[in-house]
């Protein structure tokens, strides 16, 4: 049934007008969204955020209130003690250096600042930092508040800076009385001990917050960040600066203000806040305040309010989404009816098409699968002629590789055939003596002629072996290889060419064995040819020299052969390894040694390289990879 004439509807588009009228109402409704959502963000963020300050700073205000009330108790308990008011008794007869060191000793177990005892006029007649050069003896403390209300029969609490070492301290003193029977007995001396701060203030920094401490006159003196201490939380007037100066709390300290402004109160008891100079500038804080009765103090936390600001921003994007799929999801509605329509349309056009379209694709695959039967065809026979040429080319090869090793046997020819004169000479000598012994009936020197001749025919058979073994064919199977002894074989092929030469050998090699994977007779090859090539390298030198080395570098085995002949000529070297390039004299080769090694190095994965030294001569140098002998290994060749 043909469905191309039937009409469907399609919803016509909104005119321009209309459109645009809608973006813009549904921008809108995007912003208000955004901006409702960060405000119901900002307000849960605040809270959150005030909650945690509050806590931290309850915490912290408990944990500084209870670090200083625990020395409260020690200069009473010091105060009491015999030894210090014997001393306060009569100081000028008595030596202070065993107070000293009693002041020093309860210094170090309470893990206080400083101890020291003031008489009644406010000098300090005995301390615990009697050794340091900032000692507080002979100091008056008389302008000190801790010594006025100690000297008045109570007991004194203060916070200030040094007058010597002008370190940050907080100081409790107590009266000393030698008589406190009398009505109007008055105290004879203080004793006053001096606590640190900063360990507290190192276990602030440790909060994500700013936490300082304000006294009376709103003076900074403990704060978690460093530069905000010894600075006047606000302005100062002429009059408080001189009353903190008649004090010496300060010391001369600037007290400079630190900036601090009140952006917006929050809630009660908390202020939006920031800083127009100073280390805390640039950002914005919420700001707790918390009373310390115990010392009349105020602590104070500053909490970024960077999570509210990122608070903000991930609700109003997440609003900003999900008002972007609900609109998102109108729109597809809206325009799903359409689409219908306009798909069922062009389903039927492409059903139409697609049925056109597949009769003739049948046409045309028939047609091309005899194309490609046929291309399949003459590549299977391609293939076939191919491995034909590679099994061909790999013959020819070989027998090339074979044809050279016969060709070097030919250049050893003459000093092997000297090898095997000398022997067969002296056996003949031996026999025709045994022979004499035995009809003299000497038979122990028939014997050891014998003997002789015995280890004369080992050595022949040794020669023999060492040419059999060269002369095989490779057999192309792979193998563990000891490098030092494959080198001492292709010397030995060379023994009467080396003596008559008179050539002196430098064997430059690890006492460990080095192994190579390879094929034993190829590698032989490539040896006996470079060791031959050095030797007639050499004719005519004064002192020949032939350097035999073997050594390891990443996991690869070098192998060099080099002599102090004449070297290689520069503009050869590019050349040397090119089949039928050669520099001897014609008769004496073919050029086609260095060639056949070159490809059977390649063929062993290792490199063939050729290089002159800086002293003269020539340098060959063979490249394999290393391989280890392991124990499960078969007998490696040479081992």
């Amino acid at each position: 049934m043909n469905s191309a004439g039937v009409n469907h509807q399609v919803p016509a588009p909104l005119p321009l007008r209309w459109r645009r009228l809608w973006l813009l109402v549904i921008s809108l409704g995007l912003l208000l969204c955004m901006w409702q959502a960060a405000q119901l963000a900002r307000e849960q963020a605040l809270a959150n955020l005030q909650d945690d300050a509050e806590n931290e700073l309850r915490l912290s205000a408990a944990n500084l209130n209870g670090y200083l009330l625990r020395y409260d108790y020690l200069p009473q308990m010091l105060a009491t003690r015999e030894g210090v008011q014997r001393f306060l008794a009569s100081p000028d007869s008595q030596d202070p250096m065993p107070l000293n060191m009693l002041l020093d000793r309860f210094r170090f177990t309470a893990g206080v600042s400083d101890v020291y005892l003031l008489n009644r006029e406010g000098d300090t007649i005995a301390a615990s930092n009697w050794h340091r050069p900032n000692t507080f003896i002979g100091q008056n403390y008389a302008f000190r508040s801790y010594y006025t209300d100690a000297i008045a029969g109570g007991q004194g609490r203060f916070f200030g800076l040094g007058i010597k070492s002008l370190e940050r301290g907080y100081y409790f003193s107590s009266p000393v009385w030698l008589d406190d029977t009398s009505p109007d007995a008055q105290p004879d001396g203080v004793l006053v001990v001096k606590v640190l701060l900063d360990d507290v203030e190192e276990s602030w920094a440790e909060q994500d917050a700013e936490l300082f401490v304000t006294d009376s006159d709103d003076i900074i003196f403990m704060a978690s960040h460093p530069e905000l201490r010894m600075n006047a939380l606000y302005s100062l007037t002429d009059e408080q600066r001189q009353s903190l100066r008649a004090t010496r709390r300060y010391a001369m300290e600037p007290l400079t203000p630190s900036g601090i402004e009140v952006n917006a109160p929050y809630r009660q008891g908390s202020q939006l806040v920031s800083f127009s100079q100073g280390p805390l500038s640039g950002s914005d804080y919420l700001s707790l305040t918390r009373h310390i009765p115990e010392f009349g103090w105020q602590m104070h936390i500053l909490k970024p309010l960077t999570p509210v600001i990122s608070a903000q921003w991930i609700a109003a994007l997440m609003a900003g989404g999900l008002y972007g799929v609900v609109t998102l999801g109108a729109g597809i509605g809206w325009q799903r009816l359409r689409l219908r329509r306009e798909r069922e349309a062009f389903a039927q056009r492409e059903r139409n098409t697609l049925a056109r379209v597949r009769d003739e694709l049948e046409v045309s695959v028939e047609r091309r699968t005899r194309d490609l039967v046929a291309s399949n065809q003459r590549l299977s026979d391609e293939i076939e002629e191919r491995r034909r040429a590679e099994a061909s080319l790999r013959q020819t090869q070989d027998e090339l590789i074979q044809a050279a090793k016969l060709a070097v046997l030919g250049q050893l020819a003459a000093g092997i055939n000297h090898e095997l004169n000398q022997p067969l000479a002296a056996i003949r000598a031996y026999a025709e003596n045994a022979r004499r012994f035995m009809e003299l009936a000497r038979h122990d020197k028939a014997d050891a002629n014998l003997e002789q001749i015995v280890e004369l025919t080992e050595r022949m058979a040794d020669i023999s072996a060492q040419l059999r073994q060269f002369s095989r064919k490779s057999s192309e199977r792979q193998e563990t290889i000891s490098v030092q002894a494959c080198i001492d074989y292709a010397l030995r092929l060379f023994q009467s060419r080396l003596r008559e030469g008179n050539i002196t050998i430098v064997q430059d090699w690890p006492a460990e064995t080095l192994w190579v994977k390879g094929d034993l007779v190829r590698l032989e090859q490539v040896l006996v040819n470079l060791i031959g090539n050095a030797l007639q390298a050499m004719k005519g030198v004064a002192s020949p020299q032939l350097t035999l080395g073997a050594h390891t570098h990443q996991q690869q085995v070098i192998i060099s052969v080099s002599d102090n002949g004449p070297g290689i000529p520069e503009e050869h070297l590019g050349h040397i390894f090119e089949p039928f390039f050669t520099t001897k004299a014609p008769g004496s080769g073919l050029g086609l040694g260095l060639s056949i090694s070159s490809r059977i190095m390649d063929d062993l994965g290792g490199k063939l390289q050729a290089a002159n030294q800086p002293n003269g001569g020539a340098s060959f140098t063979i490249t394999l990879p290393y391989s280890p002998l392991t124990h499960n290994q078969e007998s490696p060749s040479y081992a």
